[in-house]
This record gives structure tokens, sequence and C-alpha cells, in this order.
């Protein structure tokens, strides 16, 4: 009997069934000797014959990383793979769907066990296959009607050439799993990682024995056939990718070691290939005008989580509640301001970051962030245009960039910029002396938590202002977060301190008379 929080699933399933026999309606008609070499001309290259028989998934070219998955699967009987794939990237439906059914027609396929977050996404994502047996009109007319018994909705069914289909929802039993003698012989193990559990060290490691001992406990020892797969985008450490990534990472150098083929590989796919050109790896589906705007309109964090498999957690060093606006103070009430930049030795290749601060009494103001992945001579120019814009040539300000700008390179883009308006702001080299660059801007967290610091709120919705932000919430010493910003930052603080430490104290004169009037026993 149907449950009554099953009627929508059911409705659902129903409907994409509909969906899949509009999709593969037949077009053509041909001889069976037509027929059968069209077939075999598909079956050599998985990705044509998942883009023949799926169109209604196939609606871009398989990408490199489709093809690679299916061809490790195909070549190693008994493999263990980490499809480690950025959100998006049509994971699910080649390791629980595509790829199965086809190990399945090549009867390389006779027990398959699917595990999801949940049991009714895990039955969910099995009714694709379901589906497809029932409804896929070109699966159907060229491998004939597959379905026998039970359902996805039960989690369970077999095909009419026996070949078993189960779902379990993640922490679920599999202890005993089998259909008379035979056992899984493919596990996959679909998007099962949250967030909750991932910040909880116990729970994670739980499910990390989840997967290495109990799911992968369901192989029959010593079978033809064992093949296994976690998918998912890696966001977090304590994801159970993440954690079989450190183990597969050291089996590999075993089996390199032994002089043996390696059973265990990991697929590393993030969105683009990097954050400079944004050339995607599914360059089929997407260009990089769509990641680089995806960028710009994601949090950082965001982004490097879900794209790009980099672990960041939130304010894990600098917390979100001490990030403080309010309105500056005119330049003229400042006790200090400087202006300070770090621009990385590569002229395109990182980050460059110019900061205008400004400090009054014990408070220091964000004015103006220049935070970009852009030339020298394009930092060099916002420099100049923040000076006239704002007549900073009013104000006793001094222009510092870290001691590198000491260099040729850094002159000329400057000296060019200057030659070009008819002036030049006159720029220092800070040739102090750095302790370590990660220690430097962590010495920063009590002024924060002091909350001295503050943005100036005009300036809140700068999108060189919100990527400031989204670093400092990022930073942790290690991480791949760019600091160049943050460096400038604690640079220009340094500056600060140092000017106003000494022009803030107060000149006290006394005269002699008031001093023999106050102690006349002193002579």
């Amino acid at each position: 009997m149907i449950q009554r929080k099953d009627e929508k699933l059911i409705e659902e399933y129903n409907l994409h069934c509909r969906r899949v026999e509009r999709a593969t309606q037949l077009k053509y008609g041909e001889s069976p000797a037509e027929k059968a070499k069209r077939i075999k001309k598909l079956e050599s290259k998985y990705t044509d014959w998942f883009e023949y028989y799926f169109p209604h998934y196939a609606t871009a070219k398989c990408a490199w990383y489709h093809a690679l998955f299916a061809k490790l699967l195909l070549s190693f009987p008994i493999c263990f793979i980490l499809f480690q794939v950025f959100r998006s990237g049509a994971k699910s439906v080649h390791a629980c769907m595509g790829v199965p059914m086809f190990l399945m027609i090549k009867k390389q396929l006779f027990f398959m066990l699917l595990v999801g977050q949940t049991e009714k996404k895990a039955k969910k994502l099995l009714s694709d296959i379901q589906a497809n047996l029932q409804y896929n009109q070109l699966f159907i007319n060229d491998y004939g009607k597959k379905m026998r018994k039970g359902s996805w909705s039960d989690g369970d069914f077999t095909t009419s050439d026996g070949v078993k289909f189960v779902a379990l929802g993640f922490g679920q039993s599999p202890r005993g799993i089998r259909e008379l003698y035979n056992r899984p012989d493919y596990i996959v193990v679909s998007d099962v990682d949250t967030k909750e559990r991932c910040n909880n060290d116990k729970r994670s490691d739980d499910a990390y024995a989840y997967v290495w001992e109990d799911l992968k406990g369901c192989f029959d020892e010593g079978g033809k056939y064992q093949r296994m797969i976690v998918e998912n985008n890696n966001f977090h450490k304590n994801t159970i990718i993440n954690k079989l990534g450190v183990e597969f990472k050291r089996l590999r150098k075993l089996a390199r070691k032994r002089k043996e083929k390696p059973r265990h590989h990991i697929i590393d796919v993030p969105a683009v290939k990097d954050l400079k050109t944004f050339e995607p790896n599914w360059k089929e589906k997407t260009d990089a005008n769509y990641w680089r705007r995806k960028f710009e309109e994601t949090p950082y964090r965001s982004f490097m989580r879900e794209y790009m498999h980099k672990h960041i957690q939130d304010g894990k060093v600098f917390s979100n509640d001490k990030v403080l606006y309010k309105k500056r103070a005119q330049y003229r009430q400042y006790d200090g301001l400087v202006v300070y930049g770090d621009l990385s030795y590569k002229d395109t290749g990182d980050y460059k970051g110019i900061m205008f601060l400004g400090k009054i009494r014990r408070e220091y103001h964000v004015l103006s962030v220049y935070n970009r992945q852009e030339s020298r001579a394009l930092a060099a120019e916002w420099l100049y245009n923040l000076y006239e814009d704002k007549n900073l040539s009013k104000y006793n300000i001094r222009y510092y960039i870290e001691g590198l700008f000491a260099m040729d390179e850094f002159v000329t883009d400057f000296d060019a910029e200057g030659d070009q308006r008819g002036y030049h702001i006159p720029v220092e080299s800070d040739e102090d002396p750095k302790g370590n660059k990660y220690d430097r801007i962590e010495a920063m967290t009590g002024i924060y938590q002091r909350k001295w610091i503050f943005i100036d709120e005009n300036i809140k919705d700068d999108p060189d202002v919100m990527l400031y932000v989204e670093h400092l919430l990022a930073f942790e010493k290690g991480s791949k977060t760019p600091v160049d910003i943050l460096d400038a930052q604690q640079g220009g603080i340094s500056k600060l301190n140092k000017e106003t430490f000494v022009s803030k104290f107060e000149i006290k004169t006394t005269s002699i008379q008031d001093t023999i009037r106050s102690n006349p026993n002193r002579f």
C-alpha cells in the first residue's frame, strides 16, 4: 500500500516516465543488419552510447571525465573510484544510471547497490533506471523490455535477465544483502555528505567507517566483479570522499611500490581549470564567461567549496560578527592616513591588493579597496584614479608598496601611469623586515576582537570590498585563499601605528617658576 508521503514521489515518477517515452521516440526504420551494426558501433564507445539512448539527459556532449570514469570501470573489473566532480557536473546520472546500464548490457553487472543520503533519495535515483528500462523506446527497441519484478518504490527490483537493483539510505545496514548466492558487484555511494555531519568529527569518522567497512564488506570475496564508486563534490575536509582520498593516495603509493596496477582511482574535476582564464572542464556545456559570472555572483567561500574542492570554513580565524561598518570621518580628522599595496611578482597571475586606511584614536577605518586579479598597470591606474577622485593631494598621506616594488617592473608600471598624467604619486617601497605572512595576518585578530576595525559603510557594496570580506572570512593558515589584500591591510595598520605613535604624543612644557612653585625644596 502506497503511503501518503510517497504519493508525490510516485506522481513525479509517472510524469518522468512519460517524458522519457516522449524523448526517446524512434524516428527511422532500419534493417536488422543495419540495426546490429549501429548497436555494435554505439557499444564501442560509452559516451556515444549514452548520448544516443539518453537524449533527455545528454543535453550537452559528455565531458572528458565522463569518458574517463567509464573507461576505468570497463578496464578494471575490481576497482574503487572517487568520482570527485563539481556541483552540476553530471556525476550521479553517469555513476547511478548510465554506466551501470552500460555494464549491464555488457554482461559485467549483476547486482547493483545504490546508497543515497536518505532512503527516499536513494529510491528516487534508482527510479531513473527502472523508468528507462520500461519506457525508453530507444533502449527497448535495441535491448527489449527488461523489467521482471519489484519496484524502485520498494527500493528493490530485478530485470528479466536476473540483474538486481537495490537502494539503501545512508546508515542503513547493508549486512546480509544478497540474491540467493549473489552479492553486490557494483556499489555506488551518491552525494551522501551533509554540512551538519561534516561539522562533527565523530559522526564524520563513523560515516567514513560505514562506507569503507560496512559497504565495502558487501562484495563477494574473490568475486570477479567488485566495483565501488563514491561520488560527490569535495566541499569539506570531513567529507567521506576527502577522507577516502587520503586512504586512496596511500594505497596507490603502495601499489606503485609493489609495481602493481593501482585499483584505487581519484577523478578530481573542479568546475574550471583556474580562476584566471576560467576555462571550464566541461567545455561542451558551458564557456569561460559563464563561470566568470558565476564566480562574481557567488560568495567566494561558497564557490571555492562547491565548485573548486577547496576546504574553506567560515570565520575560522576572523568571524563574521567582527566585520563592522560605520560612516567614515572626514580625511582631515584622521590621525594618520596610509595607502598600502601588496602586488604580486606575476603581472596578471595573482591577486593585487591595495588598501586605503585611516586611523582615528584607536579605530582603523578601511576607506577604499583594490582587490583584483589584474595587471600591475591596472592597479597603478586605480591608485591614480583614487588620488584624483578623492583629491588626496590635499592630505598628508603616505603611500607604500611592499618591498618588491623596488624591482624595475613595478617602478615602470607606476611611473608610466604618472608620466601619462603629468605628475607622480610619491609611492615608497616598504623595506621593513617581514615575518611569516600568515602569522602577520593572524596577528590582526586582536584588533578585530576589540572591534577597532571598521569598513566605510559607503563602500559596503563595492565588489572589491565584498571580495576582501570573503577573503578575510575564508582566511586560514595554510589555505589556498588569496591573502594579498589582507597582507596589504596588515602592512597599512603597521605603518599607521608607527606614524601615529609619535604624532599623537602631546608635548608638555613647564617653566622653571612653575617647577619651583610646585616643589620649593627641589634646589
